[in-house]
C-alpha cells in the first residue's frame, strides 16, 4: 500500500524552473519549518520569515509545481518538517515531497478512496521516534514520516477507527477527520465531521495516545447525566442527539496546556423541537485541559442554534494591550461576521458582549432562545441586514428580478427564526462571514486578518410531508436539506439532482450515497434496500415505487434509525443569485479585513476576488466567495488564495491592504498557503485544486513560489 520512490507514472513533479538561488537575508536560520496546521499550535498563520518582503515580492516566480495526477477538490494546507513537505492528494493519499524541489519521496495509499475534504496533517516527535498522523475518512493513521509506512503498533495495524467508542453501533456512523488532530505532549486530540441530519453520532472530542492509539480521554459535547450542561438539553437527549462536533480544527496554548476547541450545531440544524434548551456544548468555544479533557471554561456563541451557525475555524491566540496591561487572548471568528476576543485563561470578554433580544419562533414545537450574544466591538466584518437598497444593480433586469424576489422574503437581520412556507434571508450566508480557512494574526502588532464572504442565502421550513414512496421519504429526511425539496439544489454549491438518471448510473448514485463526496457525508445508516429505493427515486425523476409500508424496514431503519423522523423539513440552501448566476446583492461579495485587536478598530477593508466574466466588462473589485485563509509574515506581506472564480494567488501589504502581486493558479486555490525556508531560501506553497463550486473536478496541484 505504500510506494517509495522518486518518480511515479501518474505523479508529475516539475521543478527547477530557472529560479536562481537567493541568499538568506537577516535570518537566524537557514531552515525554518512549518510544522503545524496553521503554522504554529496557536493557529496564528504567522511566519517570522522576512526574506520575501513588500519591496521584492514582485520578483516571486514558480519554484516548483507538483501535479498529483488526480482530479477532485484539494483544500490541504501542508506541513513542512525537516526539509520534507507532507500533504494529501484529492483522494486522500498521503504524499511526501522534497520541500526545495517538489520531488516525490513517497506516497501512502490506504486503499480507501477519500471523498471528504482533507485540510491538513499532524506531526509528533519525542526526538527519538516520530509519527505523521493522517485522517483518511473515518480512520486516523499513524505513519512513519521517513517512509510513509503505517506504524503497526498504533491502534489496529496502524490506524484507529473513529466510528468506534461513540456509544452507538459503529458501523452505522459516519465521521471523517477533515481537519487534523491537535498534538499535545504524547496525545493527539481529534474531533471530526459528522452528518447534519438525523441520525448523527455525538460530537465527542477524544484524545489518543500517539504511540499506541489507546483512548486516553473523552469530552462529551452532548453532556451525559451528571455532567456540566446536561440540564441544557431534554432529559436523556444524549442517547439520540447528534453532532455538536469539532470539524474545523483546534488551537493549543502550549504553555498553559489548554486546548481551544470550537464546535458546530446539533442536529437537526434548522429545527430543534427535540432538543429544547441552550444545547451546550453546541456552537461553543471550549477551553479544555489538554492533559485530561476537563472543562476549564466555555463560551457559547449561539444558543439553541437553528441557523447552522457552526464555529467555522480554529481560534487564533494573540497577546494584546488592554486597559494598560498585556493580556493573553483568544480570537474566534464566526459565520455571522462577529469576532469574539476572550481572555485566554478565564474566558472573560475583552470587549463587552451583550445578549440581544430576538423574536420567538412561530413554528409549532420550537422554542427559540430569547437572546443571542453579540460583541460590542469589533464591529462585524460582514454586513448584517439585507435591505432593498442593497440589491444588485448589475443590470436593470437583474435588479428588477432581485427586487421582486426580495419582497417575498423575510429579511430582518441575524437570528430571526425560520417561518413555515416563507423564505428567510440568512446574511451573511450559511457559509459565512468567516469560514474554515481561519484568520492570520501578526503577534508583533496584535492585528488580525480575516477574509469574509458577503453572500445572501435563504431558507424555510415546511411540514413533513407523508408519502407512500419509501425513496422519497428517505430523500426528504436525508437529502432535501442540501438539494432542496424539489431536488433543484442551489448550483454549483449544492448540485441539482433533477434528471440525475441521465448523468449517473444507478451504481454511481448508490456509491455516492454510501461513501459521500466533497461536502456530502456518507449514509451508512441506510441499508441496501433503502439505498436501492433512494436510487430509484432519484434516477426516475420522482416516479413511485412499491411502498415498504407494513414491512419492518418501513417502521425502522437498521438499529432504530427512522427513515423520516423530522416534524418539519428544510426547503434547502438557496444562494440569492440572479438569473445569470451572479450575486443578487451589491458588492462587495467577499472582503479581506485588518482589525487592530488592541483597540477593536479596523485598519483597512478591501474587496477580495472578482468574476473574470464581469471584470472583462469593466466590473472589477467586486469581491467573490472565498475559502481558505491568509498567511502573514514579518516581511509585512499577507498571502492569500481562496477566491473561487478568478483562480488567483495574491500578496498584499499587511500594513495598508495594497495589493503588491498576483498570479494565476492552475485552478482555484481554496486552501491556506504555507511558508518556510530551506537552505536559506524562503518558499510560499499553496494547493490549487479547484473548489466546491467547480462543476468539473479540477486537477490537484501544489505550487511553490520563491524569489528569482
Amino acid at each position: 500500500m505504500t510506494r517509495i520512490g522518486t518518480t511515479a507514472a501518474v505523479f508529475l513533479c516539475i521543478f527547477s524552473l530557472g529560479i536562481a538561488t537567493v541568499q538568506a537575508q537577516a535570518t537566524d536560520q537557514q531552515n525554518v519549518d512549518w510544522p503545524v496546521y496553521g503554522g504554529q499550535s496557536s493557529s496564528n498563520h504567522y511566519s517570522a520569515l522576512s526574506q520575501i518582503d513588500r519591496d521584492n515580492v514582485t520578483r516571486l516566480r514558480v519554484a516548483w509545481k507538483c501535479d498529483t495526477g488526480e482530479r477532485g477538490i484539494l483544500q490541504t494546507s501542508p506541513i513542512m518538517v525537516g526539509r520534507i513537505l507532507y500533504a494529501y492528494t484529492p483522494t486522500q493519499k498521503v504524499i511526501a515531497l522534497d520541500a526545495a524541489s517538489g520531488r516525490l519521496l513517497w506516497k501512502f495509499d490506504s486503499g480507501i478512496q477519500g471523498t471528504a475534504p482533507a485540510r491538513g496533517l499532524s506531526y509528533w516527535s519525542d526526538g527519538k521516534q516520530s509519527r505523521l498522523f493522517a485522517g483518511v475518512m473515518n480512520f486516523l493513521y499513524a505513519l512513519d514520516p521517513a517512509t510513509g509506512k503505517p506504524v503497526l503498533t498504533f491502534g489496529e495495524n496502524g490506524r484507529v477507527d473513529l466510528r468506534k467508542g461513540l456509544g452507538r453501533p459503529y458501523r452505522l456512523q459516519d465521521i471523517a477527520l477533515t481537519s487534523p488532530g491537535l498534538i499535545y505532549k504524547d496525545l493527539i486530540i481529534v474531533g471530526g465531521r459528522v452528518p447534519e441530519t438525523h441520525p448523527a453520532p455525538p460530537g465527542d472530542v477524544r484524545a489518543f495516545d500517539v504511540r499506541t492509539g489507546k483512548l486516553r480521554w473523552t469530552f462529551h459535547t452532548i453532556p451525559h447525566p451528571g455532567e456540566y450542561g446536561y440540564d441544557t438539553w431534554p432529559k436523556n437527549a444524549w442517547t439520540t442527539a447528534g453532532s455538536a462536533n469539532n470539524w474545523a480544527g483546534m488551537t493549543l496554548d502550549e504553555k498553559r496546556g489548554i486546548a481551544y476547541i470550537p464546535t458546530g450545531s446539533a442536529v437537526f440544524d434548522f429545527y430543534g423541537g427535540d432538543r429544547i434548551g441552550n444545547d451546550l456544548f453546541a456552537d461553543t468555544l471550549l477551553a479544555l485541559d489538554a492533559e485530561t479533557g476537563k472543562r476549564i471554561w466555555h463560551f457559547q456563541e449561539v444558543h439553541h442554534d437553528i441557523w447552522d451557525r457552526d464555529l467555522p475555524a480554529p481560534p487564533a491566540l494573540v497577546t494584546v494591550s488592554h486597559h494598560g496591561e498585556r493580556v493573553d487572548a483568544v480570537a474566534q471568528t464566526t459565520k455571522q461576521g462577529y469576532l469574539y476576543l476572550l481572555n485566554r485563561t478565564t474566558g472573560e470578554p475583552l470587549f463587552p458582549i451583550v445578549e440581544r433580544k430576538y423574536p420567538a419562533s412561530t413554528v409549532p414545537g420550537e422554542i427559540s432562545s430569547p437572546t443571542q450574544p453579540a460583541p460590542v466591538a469589533p464591529q462585524p466584518f460582514a454586513r448584517q441586514l439585507l435591505t432593498e437598497d442593497m440589491l444588485t444593480e448589475r443590470t436593470p433586469a437583474a435588479h428588477a428580478w432581485a427586487l421582486k424576489q426580495f419582497r417575498t422574503f423575510v429579511s430582518a437581520g441575524q437570528f430571526v427564526p425560520f417561518r413555515l412556507n416563507q423564505q428567510t434571508v440568512v446574511f451573511p450566508g450559511f457559509d459565512g462571514g468567516a469560514e474554515w480557512g481561519g484568520p492570520a494574526v501578526d503577534p508583533s502588532t496584535g492585528v488580525i486578518y480575516i477574509n469574509s464572504n458577503e453572500m445572501a442565502w435563504t431558507g424555510a421550513l415546511v411540514p413533513s410531508k407523508p408519502t407512500q414512496d419509501s425513496g422519497e421519504a428517505i430523500y426528504r429526511s436525508q437529502c432535501a436539506m442540501c438539494h432542496g425539496m424539489d431536488r433543484t439544489g442551489s448550483p454549483p454549491t449544492f448540485p441539482s439532482l433533477v434528471d440525475l438518471g441521465g448523468r449517473m448510473s444507478a451504481r454511481q448514485v448508490a456509491d455516492r450515497v454510501r461513501k459521500g463526496g466533497g461536502r456530502m457525508p456518507a449514509f451508512p445508516n441506510l441499508n441496501d434496500r433503502q439505498v436501492d429505493a433512494l436510487v430509484r427515486y432519484l434516477r426516475n425523476d420522482g416516479a413511485n415505487y412499491p411502498s415498504m409500508a407494513g414491512t419492518k424496514a418501513s417502521k425502522k431503519n437498521l438499529d432504530g434509525a427512522s427513515s423520516n423522523t423530522n416534524t418539519y423539513e428544510f426547503t434547502g440552501y438557496h444562494r440569492f443569485v440572479d438569473p445569470d448566476g451572479y450575486p443578487a446583492i451589491r458588492p462587495p461579495w467577499g472582503t479581506l479585513n485588518a482589525i487592530d485587536l488592541n483597540t477593536g478598530k479596523y485598519l483597512w477593508r478591501i474587496p477580495l476576488g472578482e468574476y473574470p466574466s464581469l471584470a472583462a466588462k469593466g466590473m472589477v473589485q467586486t469581491g467573490s466567495e472565498n475559502y481558505g485563509g491568509p498567511v502573514v509574515t514579518a516581511g509585512c506581506v499577507l498571502f492569500i488564495g481562496a477566491t473561487l472564480f478568478d483562480n488567483k494567488f495574491r500578496a498584499f501589504d499587511s500594513k495598508t491592504g495594497k495589493m503588491l502581486w498576483e498570479t494565476q493558479l492552475p485552478s482555484a486555490g481554496a486552501a491556506t498557503p504555507i511558508t518556510y525556508m530551506v537552505d536559506g531560501k524562503q518558499y510560499v506553497v499553496i494547493a490549487a485544486g479547484g473548489s466546491k463550486e467547480d462543476t468539473v473536478p479540477a486537477e490537484g496541484y501544489y505550487v511553490a513560489f520563491a524569489l528569482r
